[in-house]
């Protein structure tokens, strides 16, 4: 190497340091009203850049494509850009790149708004991506649009234990899941794409966690299509259990309404209706309720070319020994909560085809599954004349 090269190479590492720490400094000085700006190119950041207890804040950049804060060489810290305690923060417009950790992650923020951003691992889908591409969590009123989210070894774009939430209008690819509500309540997801992710659109309640149960989840109007992505989640992440192929999965929710979805070419399962018992986990938390209950599903459409299930999985062998080439579209594990009286309503979904498990009944041995018959009758989840009230989204 040259001393011409050398002097180049040095000059080049400190305009990267120095634009992270005159990024940093102003995120740590920024008064009420600010706005901070993610200046063009491809900058390379070292450490974690951290916003704590700001309130009306604005960061923009020029464009997704224009404004890049790249950290495959992060050395300090987890995330790419964390956020706390803070209210009324805006991002928009730039990418993040390589993180080690989350991209973006918001935590305790009351009003948040992620536009026009991406997130995206770049080397691929692999087990050591960061786990969240966007990532709100314990807050309340999430705004996320626009938005474009690539490789995250958990979920794209996942809100977790947050009230108020709107989804819309982004495109996921390439991750575990696509987009993920745990433990939230009122939140609408829709207009996005969701494709070639192991799963496309997840809504879990799990344990353990502060938020102890979420509602009033609104899924319409995406396109869910070809989420048959392997799974290359980390060893025991919950995510790691979801069925490559799966288009919609609704583990342990209650108050759950999905329509006027098209949902297509996923090549395991529809959307799959289970209770928590369906991971196998134990369950230690007391005030934890495993069951789903309260779930809409109608005016979808489904469609699937024949093709088996992903063979990776003993629910996917399963459903091929039972249906070959020709899984049903919405399968159920029959789990109804006992204590509640509203279960699974299914309607007008054009042809799609239904199967319940009946977990209880037919999974008592490891033979068991594979001898049962699995009934395909729609009959007793048929939704009523009290289903039409629930046909707008609830305000």
């Amino acid at each position: 190497m040259t001393h011409l090269t050398i002097s180049l190479h040095l000059l080049v590492c400190i305009a990267y340091a120095n634009l992270e720490k005159e990024l940093q400094m102003q995120f740590i000085l920024a008064e009420f009203g600010d706005t901070i700006t993610v200046p063009d190119g491809v900058h390379l950041i070292l450490g974690t850049l951290s916003i704590e207890g700001k309130e009306n804040l604005f960061i923009r950049g020029s464009g997704m494509d224009k404004s890049i804060l790249q950290f495959s060489n992060q050395e300090e810290g987890a995330q790419g850009i964390s956020i706390t305690n803070s209210k009324n923060i805006t991002l928009e417009n730039f990418t993040v790149q390589d993180s080690k950790g989350d991209a973006i992650k918001v935590q305790y923020t009351d009003g948040i708004v992620f536009r026009h951003l991406k997130t995206e691992w770049t080397g691929g889908p692999k087990p050591t991506n960061g786990a969240y591409g966007l990532y709100p969590v314990q807050c309340n009123n999430v705004l996320i649009e626009h938005s474009l989210s690539i490789g995250a070894s958990d979920a794209g774009i996942y809100v977790g234990q947050s009230n108020e939430i709107i989804v819309r209008y982004n495109t996921v690819f390439d991750n575990v899941a696509g987009i993920e509500i745990e433990n939230s309540n009122n939140a609408k997801v829709y207009e996005n794409h969701t494709y070639n992710n192991t799963g496309g659109i997840l809504v879990f309640d799990l344990p353990d966690l502060i938020q102890k149960k979420g509602g009033n989840i609104h899924v319409f109007n995406n396109l869910i299509e070809s989420n048959n992505l392997f799974n290359f989640a980390p060893p025991g992440n919950i995510v790691g259990k979801v069925l490559p192929g799966t288009g919609i999965m609704i583990l342990a929710c209650r108050d759950i309404y999905i329509y006027r979805n098209t949902i297509r070419n996923n090549k395991s399962v529809g959307t799959g209706v289970v209770s928590y018992f369906m991971t196998e986990e134990t369950i230690k938390d007391s005030l934890y309720n495993p069951y789903t209950a309260d779930i809409h599903i109608y005016n979808n459409v489904y469609e699937r070319w024949p093709g088996f299930p992903t063979l990776d999985y003993d629910i996917g062998k399963l459903l091929a020994i039972k249906y070959g080439r020709n899984t049903p579209d919405i399968i159920y594990d029959g789990m109804q909560d006992p204590k509640i009286t509203a279960g699974l309503c299914i309607q007008n979904n054009g042809r799609a085809r239904f199967t319940n498990l009946d977990i209880e009944h037919n999974f008592k041995e490891w033979y068991s599954p594979f001898i049962s018959s699995f009934s395909e009758d729609l009959s007793p989840h048929h939704c009523g004349s009290e289903h039409q009230l629930v046909l707008e989204v609830k305000k």
